[in-house]
């Protein structure tokens, strides 16, 4: 940390080295699957209206969540939600680990550089984000190849499955491992920007939130007012990662779910969209990743945060 930051920001941010790292896991698994129960139908919603064909009647998210509770129920909802979970908690646990550890890393980094404490926040926190992102990739592409398939089953013409170990051994057997890491390059080029764009604007946009509001003037600020900024940064931070990337994002998942015989280039992916929608065929979903993102980044955040407080050792 800067010496500015020290006394403004430092009574709000709870570092790597100061966490009792077994209880942080512990309760971070459990935490951050109560939020993806949470979430995980909107991630159902927006898959579903960005592979949707012309053909398709359901053309909005309404319509998507009507159809789904009509021919499923709820569990229509919770669509490959077995293969999600299994794999989010490793995956997240990767992701915290890398994030925390180069953090501290990239500020050490820029200390020469003397740069203002929100630019230095936006970079150390966008690196940290974008080389986490990267190794948490590795464990969730195969996942999200598998839960979209499961998502996207039985609609627009897509394949049925009796779960995510069926969907893995078919894949596999078609395209064999590399299947399973279908739109891998294109995954890491949405989440890792993706990841840096929102972990940077939530850096940069927490200590702007704090000048603005003057803190440091009296003492440390309450727990109250911490959370009520850290919701804020999560909302700024999920606004400008959707609209940056829901394109890219878009792509990938069309090409995720795509049968083997309808094999397609990135190019085409894009050339059929653009016909079938013009240019804001590439927002598809827009709505949904939007809301996805800061909901998901905002309860994401302040749980991760309550869990650094609670987790803090005692000095």
């Amino acid at each position: 940390m800067s010496s500015s930051s020290t006394n403004s920001f430092g009574q709000t941010e709870i570092n790597w080295d100061k966490l009792d790292k077994t209880k942080f896991y512990g309760v971070g698994a459990g935490l951050f699957t109560g939020i993806t129960v949470a979430l995980y139908p909107v991630s159902v919603v927006k898959t579903r209206l960005q592979v949707a064909s012309r053909d398709t009647v359901e053309r909005n998210a309404f319509s998507v969540v009507k159809g789904l509770l009509k021919t499923d129920g709820i569990p229509g909802l919770y669509k490959g939600f077995g293969t999600v979970i299994t794999g989010a908690v490793p995956a997240r646990i990767i992701f915290l680990t890398a994030l925390e550890t180069t953090k501290v890393a990239a500020f050490r980094m820029l200390e020469p550089f003397k740069l203002s404490e929100t630019s230095q926040a936006a970079l150390a926190n966008g690196i940290a984000g974008m080389t986490s992102s990267l190794f948490a990739q590795s464990v969730f592409v195969p996942i999200d190849v598998v839960s979209q398939k499961l998502m996207v089953q039985g609609y627009s013409g897509h394949t049925q499955y009796s779960g995510g170990l069926d969907v893995a051994r078919k894949v596999i057997k078609s395209d064999g491992i590399r299947g399973l890491y279908r739109g891998f390059g294109l995954s890491v080029m949405t989440y890792s920007p993706s990841s840096a764009v929102w972990w940077a604007s939530y850096g940069s946009s927490q200590r702007f939130i704090w000048r603005y509001l003057g803190n440091g003037k009296e003492g440390t600020p309450s727990v109250q007012n911490i959370m009520l900024v850290q919701a804020g940064g999560g909302i700024i931070a999920g606004a400008t990662a959707s609209c940056i990337t829901t394109p890219l994002d878009t792509i990938k998942t069309r090409l995720q779910v795509m049968g083997h015989e309808k094999r397609s280039s990135v190019k085409q992916v894009v050339k059929d969209l653009i016909k079938e929608d013009g240019w804001k065929g590439l927002y598809r979903g827009l709505g949904p990743r939007f809301f996805s993102m800061s909901a998901w980044g905002t309860s994401m955040i302040l749980a991760y945060e309550y869990l650094k407080r609670l987790c803090a050792k005692d000095e």
